[in-house]
């Protein structure tokens, strides 16, 4: 046979061989990327742009730090959830018992609820400046948040989803058009440095808010219900990976865009009230189409961080509730789980058409939230992957793991502490009070 007759039958055999590597990691892909790219929502947005028009890209080597933290962390639960078949919720409950079960759930609701506010509360702030009243975007934001997750089917969500998360690669579009001066924010981004000031309350409390819009509680329970959900298996560990992976590289990448946009507003010279006022301020530099895009990713990224986080409720509740709860299911067929879920998005959306609520401040506030309840939520998942009874030898946390995740919770621990102390004392590091947004944030 000649070279050429055995080259042919290789090629397709190579060919064939990524083709199952490509389809295998199609199959397993969804859970990380999703996770990752929800946690773009509405109150990233909203710190992300505030971040950039107070700071310029003076905080992007921020986001450089958060990369990998955010990937060991959600790389932890996607082996929970794998290793256990089970949610976060269940595996707290389990191991340690009703108290820290009900403590972690208590948590968790709340986090959830305040920041599915902010995700109306965005809706709301975007519906108004693209025409729309509040009163009738908010409700149609709820209707497609239910229409989202009823049909009863996991892979019908997860196609959705994934969808809107196509959907936030416009930022990349709008961080060009912004003209960044790019050798500045590539300094910015590996060499980090104190913006003019120092560290003043105001600071902290962005920092703060930065960490706790990256790494959320809510995500913690999210994907490991999300894994146990699509019932993936020991074998699909290493695409799981891979697909954390993947979704905290994009996650940072879209946040830097925020940041670059909210950096071009800063160049202006404007006085930051929130991302939709921030838009129509941007349209001598983006254009009118450039201001509608900002909005509609604005909304966007609540209906992403809305599903998510009502879901991540839904599941939780049901694996406390021993209540069937699963997305393969009709409404019929589960509907405690559904239940909450409605029951979530309907609160926080009339919550949020309550006249005159100061929208901006409730969304940069819940970040900070998030970031000082966080700590005690990642201490959960730490002790659980040291478990050798509940994951034994093979998905038990590294040594290597434990140094950077206990480094983790030491720096998230100090934050907070930072944090209450300026609280407390707000003359400890500056004597400049946290600064408020200037504006209220209503829609007009």
């Amino acid at each position: 046979m000649s070279q050429a007759g055995i080259a042919q039958p290789q090629a397709r055999s190579l060919r064939s061989h990524w083709s199952r590597r490509l389809l295998g990691f199609l199959v397993v892909a969804g859970p990380g990327i999703i996770v990752m790219i929800a946690d773009n929502d509405a109150g990233a947005v909203s710190t992300y742009t505030q971040a950039g028009a107070q700071y310029g890209t003076k905080l992007l080597w921020v986001l450089l730090l958060l990369l990998p933290v955010s990937y060991f962390v959600q790389e932890m639960v996607a082996r929970l959830g794998i290793a256990t078949g089970q949610g976060h919720a269940a595996m707290i409950y389990r191991r340690f018992g009703k108290w820290w079960g009900r403590f972690s759930l208590f948590d968790l609701l709340l986090v959830n609820f305040l920041t599915l506010v902010t995700e109306f509360a965005a809706i709301s702030l975007a519906s108004s400046k693209l025409g729309i009243r509040p009163e009738l975007g908010v409700p149609l934001g709820a209707v497609a948040l239910l229409f989202l997750v009823g049909t009863g089917s996991y892979r019908r969500w997860e196609r959705m989803t994934l969808l809107l998360c196509g959907l936030d690669l416009a930022w990349f579009f709008l961080a060009w058009k912004a003209g960044p001066d790019i050798r500045a924010a590539a300094r910015d981004t590996v060499i980090p440095a104190l913006p003019q000031g120092g560290a003043t309350s105001g600071l902290i409390f962005l920092v703060i808010a930065i960490v706790g819009t990256t790494i959320a509680p809510w995500q913690l329970f999210f994907q490991q219900s999300c894994v146990a959900d699509k019932r993936l298996r020991f074998a699909d560990l290493g695409w799981a990976r891979l697909d954390t992976f993947i979704g905290a590289v994009v996650v940072v990448a879209v946040a830097g865009c925020m940041m670059l946009v909210g950096d071009a507003f800063h160049r202006m010279g404007g006085t930051f009230e929130d991302p939709a006022q921030m838009a129509a301020a941007l349209t001598p530099v983006l254009g009118r189409t450039g201001e509608s895009l900002i909005l509609l990713m604005m909304a966007n990224a609540a209906l992403l961080g809305a599903t998510a986080i009502s879901l991540s409720s839904a599941w939780a509740w049901g694996e406390v509730m021993e209540w069937r709860h699963s997305l393969q299911m009709s409404i019929a067929d589960a509907p405690g789980f559904y239940a909450v879920y409605i029951a979530c998005v309907a609160l926080a959306a009339g919550l949020v058409l309550i006249p005159g609520a100061p929208l901006q401040t409730i969304i940069v506030s819940v970040q900070v939230l998030a970031g000082v309840m966080l700590p005690s939520a990642i201490v959960f998942l730490q002790l659980l992957l040291n478990d050798r009874e509940i994951l034994g030898e093979r998905f038990v946390n590294r040594p290597w793991n434990n140094a950077v995740n206990w480094t983790v919770i030491a720096v998230l621990f100090a934050l907070s502490l930072v944090l209450a102390v300026q609280v407390i004392a707000p003359d400890t590091l500056s004597a400049s009070p946290i600064p408020q947004p200037s504006g209220q944030g209503e829609p007009q």
